[in-house]
């Protein structure tokens, strides 16, 4: 006998029906069924939710959709610093600095574009933004849309929420 040599387990032969998995499948089955005449006896105790009516309440640390916070005037809170762009491990945020006309505030997004398409929701935008800026408080998930355009939230759609 050799030592740290170990003897491997072979599994047993199947029988025909075991190879068909008839019996496995026939199994399931039952408990589809047995659960489909369950819910259809006690359909009162199925938890669902009126949709459109009544939503669900979400987590507090839940993360919502983008929104850029205004200030009194309504432009944005932004000072294009490039935080949250640097911070985002998708990359999904664009961001182009303008010169402000205003004395008080140096620079100010020209463009500020969040690609929904590729966000991760993990909120590192939020923390990296020096001044509260960006926010993902709305409670609202990404709706769907039927163009991959649509997903590109831009400046204006960002400053509505």
């Amino acid at each position: 006998m050799t030592i740290g040599v170990k003897k491997v387990a072979r599994p047993e032969q199947m029988s025909f029906g075991e190879s068909l998995y008839l019996l496995e499948i026939m199994k399931g089955l039952a408990v589809t069924m047995g659960h489909f005449l369950h819910n259809i006896a006690h359909n009162k105790e199925i938890p669902t939710i009126e949709y459109p009516e009544v939503r669900r309440t979400m987590p507090a640390r839940f993360r919502g959709c983008h929104r850029l916070m205004k200030r009194p005037d309504g432009s944005p809170r932004c000072v294009a610093c490039y935080m949250c762009a640097t911070a985002c491990p998708a990359k999904c945020i664009t961001i182009v600095a303008g010169e402000s006309p205003d004395p008080a505030v140096e620079k100010y997004p020209v463009r500020f574009d969040i690609d929904m398409l590729r966000c991760v929701f993990c909120g590192q935008c939020v923390e990296a933004c020096p001044c509260d800026a960006i926010r993902m408080d709305t409670g609202w998930h990404t709706p769907p849309e039927d163009t991959r355009e649509k997903l590109i939230y831009m400046i204006d759609k960002l400053l509505e929420k």
